[in-house]
């Protein structure tokens, strides 16, 4: 089987290769990430994981296996997507701190065969965060391509995260531990 990781993610593709797979990236622009807002997170990283590989089909053959993902920073019942633009970064960064989100990541494995979408749910407790430490991380990292407008690998979850409860990787974007067992499971090892 030929693996295919559909994502332009650096921590996604380095968290891949971290299982000891061989695997190429394949990209497609313009895919369709739009969801249903009435779902809850868990659904709706999963529907958007779906979209994605929906929109790979066409391009696989027999042997390739496709892996999506879309991870959602998920607070009181609302998504916090990728922020618009570095103001918009500090408002979502204030939003977390000092409370409890989840980081929800939606993955789907594909063939010309099968389908199968799963996610996995890790809680993150920022600590409280000053408006100096976020103006700090946001000047610095830039964080305007990341859900929730935060990178846990980065300076802010070195200073801000207190508890993790569930995959750490998860919420650097890819649940590597499930993603293995799924992956066996799927192909029948």
């Amino acid at each position: 089987m030929k693996y295919i990781l559909a994502s332009g993610s650096p921590r996604r593709k380095e968290l891949l290769a971290g299982l000891g797979m061989e695997f190429e990236v394949r990209l497609l622009p313009g895919i369709d990430e739009t969801y249903d807002p009435s779902l809850p997170g868990e659904a709706i990283a999963e529907q958007i994981a779906s979209k994605k590989a929906a929109a790979y089909r066409p391009t696989l053959t027999g042997d390739e296996l496709i892996i999506t993902a879309d991870t959602i920073v998920y607070l009181d019942g609302e998504v916090l997507g990728k922020p618009k633009d570095e103001a918009d970064a500090r408002q979502m960064l204030r939003r977390l701190s000092g409370k409890t989100h989840e980081v929800i990541t939606g993955v789907t494995l594909l063939t010309q065969q099968r389908e199968h979408t799963f996610s996995s749910v890790s809680r993150v407790t920022f600590s409280p965060l000053t408006d100096d430490e976020i103006a700090y991380y946001v000047t610095h990292y830039r964080p305007l391509d990341k859900a929730g407008a935060y990178g846990v690998q980065e300076w802010i979850g070195f200073v801000g995260v207190e508890r993790i409860e569930g995959s750490y990787f998860n919420v650097m974007g890819l649940p590597v531990q499930r993603l293995y067992r799924e992956l066996k499971n799927f192909l029948g090892q």
